[in-house]
């Protein structure tokens, strides 16, 4: 069996009265990403996870934030597509594990939800898609509530 790994990480930063957008879920917060999509910086990363294991580059190679048809997109419609990369090239996804990194607001009443839309778009039982989150302790740019984080580690299989 073919495997591959992939790694993906994504940063954004925060500001007042955006929204915040993680896993395809709008949480209430008072500040949100500043992005050329919706910002949501747990799909990118899971995408540039899944396009790394293939060695197809990143979401800024595929959906540059040049290009207007992606200005305020949905990440579900980018990871929808990378789905479909994935596809054409013959791989599955055997499991999918994150983690976010922010200071506030608490996510993991959105979590379940969170897992549902990502192993939906992805065609994948939802135990194949792991969330974590964790704060940094009020250090650096996240611990100032300046900014977020988002990394993932897929393995896809050959099919």
């Amino acid at each position: 069996m073919n495997l591959r790994i992939g790694y993906g990480y994504d940063v954004h930063r925060l500001s007042n009265e955006l929204s915040l957008v993680l896993g395809g879920v709008t949480i209430p917060h008072h500040k949100g990403c500043i992005a050329h999509s919706d910002g949501d910086v747990l799909l990118h990363g899971i995408c540039d996870a899944i396009l790394g294991a293939m060695a197809l580059g990143d979401i800024g190679v595929h959906f540059p934030d040049t290009d207007t048809q992606y200005k305020n997109i949905s990440s579900l419609i980018l990871l929808r597509t990378v789905y479909d990369i994935m596809f054409k090239n013959s791989y599955s996804i055997v499991n999918i594990d994150s983690c976010i990194t922010l200071e506030r607001p608490k996510i993991m009443p959105y979590v379940l939800e969170m897992r549902q839309n990502i192993a939906s778009v992805l065609s994948v039982p939802i135990d194949c898609v792991s969330i974590k989150a964790t704060t940094n302790e009020t250090l650096g740019f996240i611990g100032r509530e300046e900014g977020i984080t988002a990394s993932a580690i897929v393995l896809l299989a050959k099919k």
